[in-house]
């Protein structure tokens, strides 16, 4: 449910060329069923002549409302179709959980 929302806001704002929206709440610590934490890939030529500050408060500004109500966490990959191309169409793999407050440092 919340995938489908990020998807169409995303696609009406970005007008994207290519987007994923990837749901990876089953890789921290949360309820079965939740959908926190997502890493979202926007290839728009949208983003031409901004920088990667300026596209990620874009896409929180889109996304404010999920944001508010439940989405803890975004790993953002925004690019114009060029930047895209050069990657290969590849992105960096999302890190590991650090288990947030629910673990100890060891201290």
């Amino acid at each position: 449910m919340v995938r489908q929302e990020i998807e169409i806001k995303l696609q009406a704002a970005f007008k994207p060329s290519h987007l994923e929206v990837i749901d990876e709440s089953y890789r921290h610590n949360v309820p079965a069923g939740s959908e926190s934490h997502f890493k979202i890939i926007v290839i728009s030529n949208e983003f031409v002549d901004q920088r990667m500050l300026s596209r990620h408060r874009s896409v929180y500004s889109v996304l404010a409302k999920e944001l508010a109500e439940g989405v803890h966490a975004l790993a953002l990959h925004t690019y114009t179709e060029k930047e895209w191309a050069e990657l290969g169409d590849t992105v960096l793999a999302s890190p590991a959980c650090r288990g947030g407050s629910t673990t100890t440092s060891g201290l």
